[in-house]
């Protein structure tokens, strides 16, 4: 039986021949947006018209970043917030120079494999409190603007503590991750008190307001970072988790510091691409863009059956070896080898043009939901900006009193022994959300597509699609997806934009194909991008259609 399955009917036309009565005209739905000016381009279009004000204002890239994640914590709470962790990598168009920022928090000190073990649990949960690590956005905002902001650090915060206090209508995308979490949201009276008004999810155009997250961001603004991590805010996180039982102590906020990190890269076909090094999986994308260049691109575009299976043979050998990626704190990352071209190559020959592998096994490298926005500012400076809760509505804890979520990064460790990311206090988590970066020339592109572990492979299908095929970034923001969840099997998701042509052939080598709608948020994330010419100064923005965002230009000031 045919494995391909589509979720509606499938109707076969006739063919027939049209006279062309216009020039052919694009295949994407979208615009860029072009400005010599600044451009922010986020999930949400209120997000984005904040941060494009921020920038009229005279703020930097960061400056804008950190006023749409401020309004994206508002406006998307299942997503991201105050309560999550942030990646972040900073383009200083003057000098040139990349600028990693890792802001994720590391475990309790007093939660170990032990401790959950004598409280019955054999695996890591995946909710509640003790998925809930020190969550490292305010710090991670702190740092960028102490080293990149121009405007007061108050007024950032001045449009998301509006949205949380006056309201905001609900939007499309977001509505249905709402309606979709409500086992998550019920699981804590105070999170259900505050996301199921009346006892439901809001619906599309309801007005929502969240008080307590307005009284939260207040604080931050006044006050700064250390309301988060010494403040009232500390004190109503500790008080959250003492109550259910967590291990969260004053020292282990006090202590966060985020790190300065340097960008990994790889070169693809001329271009160099930027990943952040471990505990983030963007390594995997330089992998499998390492993989996917020991042999040409197909012809004809990327919709096409041996490029398709090249690219997800490809993500099978390079997400296998994610095994070895964790916090570089505690375990050696074998992050040379991993990147070695002569290693993509032994990688690469194990790929069978003809056949789907269904059983992938890491190799032996030599050792030595989510938001993700960017913005650029008109001097040409670029932040690739990644935050986020892990799973819809994170924990699914709410802190007392402050209407913010905390994330659930933790229920990415694992208890099992000797594991590279084997739970340990102190220790972080491995991270999916990934910022990237690529440039050649006077071409500088700040891009990330969020969704769990869809990202790294989401990641490499932008870049080729841009190296070689030459699309625009809407374009290749645009263009059908593939996700496949693990390294094994021989199951794959695909867009019901890729032909049915291509996707038959592919079933033929065996890929056991799930056919998604045509832009599937839900199992293919949600991407922005910017593009600079450094030489002419202008900016080439993107917003995936699949999200409710847009690109927002700086307004000229009169």
């Amino acid at each position: 039986m045919n494995k391909l399955a589509r979720s509606s009917g499938v109707i076969l036309l006739a063919a027939f021949t049209l006279l062309p009565l216009f020039p052919q005209g694009r295949e994407y739905g979208r615009s860029m947006v072009i400005s010599q000016q600044g451009i922010a381009a986020t999930s949400q279009t209120l997000a984005s018209q904040a941060a494009a004000q921020i920038l009229a204002k005279g703020g930097s890239a960061a400056d804008a970043a950190i006023a749409a994640n401020a309004v994206l914590g508002v406006v998307e709470p299942m997503m991201t917030g105050m309560g999550g962790d942030l990646f972040v990598i900073y383009w200083d168009a003057k000098t040139g120079k990349l600028t990693g920022l890792n802001s994720s928090g590391p475990a309790p000190k007093d939660l170990s494999p032990e401790h959950l073990s004598k409280l019955g649990m054999k695996d890591m949960p995946g909710r509640g409190i003790h998925t809930v690590t020190v969550p490292g956005a305010v710090e991670g905002w702190a740092k960028m603007h102490q080293r990149f902001g121009k405007l007061p650090w108050k007024d950032l915060f001045q449009p998301a503590i509006a949205y949380a206090e006056e309201g905001y209508p609900v939007t499309e995308y977001i509505q249905e991750a709402w309606a979709g979490s409500l086992t998550t949201l019920q699981s804590q009276p105070e999170t259900a008190r505050l996301f199921l008004p009346g006892g439901s999810a809001p619906h599309v155009g309801d007005l929502f307001r969240n008080p307590d997250m307005a009284r939260a961001l207040r604080l931050v603004a006044e006050k700064g970072r250390d309301a988060f991590y010494k403040g009232e805010i500390a004190s109503a996180i500790l008080e959250t988790s003492q109550r259910l039982g967590g291990t969260m102590t004053a020292e282990d906020l006090a202590g966060f510091s985020a790190e300065w990190v340097e960008p990994i890269s790889t070169e693809y076909r001329g271009w160099r691409v930027f990943e952040l090094p471990p505990n983030g999986q963007g390594i995997a994308a330089l992998e499998m863009l390492n993989i996917m260049e020991t042999s040409p691109a197909a012809p004809g575009g990327p919709y096409n059956a041996d490029e398709m299976h090249k690219r997800i043979e490809a993500m099978k050998l390079a997400y296998s070896d994610l095994r070895f990626d964790a916090d570089p704190r505690f375990v050696d990352v074998p992050v040379r080898g991993m990147l070695s071209k002569e290693y993509a190559r032994q990688r690469a020959a194990l790929i069978d043009p003809k056949k789907a592998n269904c059983a992938v096994k890491p190799g032996a490298p030599v050792f030595g939901d989510t938001t993700y926005l960017t913005t650029v500012d008109k001097d040409g400076n670029i932040a690739s900006w990644i935050q986020s809760l892990y799973s819809s509505f994170g924990s699914g804890v709410t802190v007392d009193g402050m209407g913010f979520l905390l994330h659930n990064r933790g229920a990415s460790f694992t208890l099992e022994p000797k594991h590279p990311n084997e739970l340990a206090g102190g220790k972080r988590p491995f991270h999916t959300i990934i910022p990237a970066f690529m440039e050649k020339g006077d071409l500088h592109i700040g891009f990330g597509i969020m969704g769990g572990s869809n990202q790294a492979m989401a990641h490499a299908q932008f870049v080729s699609n841009i190296v070689d095929y030459g699309m625009n970034v809407q374009q290749a923001v645009d263009a059908a997806r593939f996700r496949k969840l693990d390294a094994n099997g021989c199951d794959v998701w695909i867009e019901s934009r890729v032909p049915l042509g291509v996707l038959q052939p592919l079933s033929e080598r065996g890929h056991q194909i799930r056919i998604l709608r045509g832009y599937d948020a839900g199992h293919m994330g949600r991407g922005q991008a910017i593009l600079y010419n450094s030489t002419t100064k202008t900016k080439f923005a993107a917003s995936d259609p699949r999200a409710d965002g847009s690109a927002e230009p700086e307004p000229i000031r009169p």
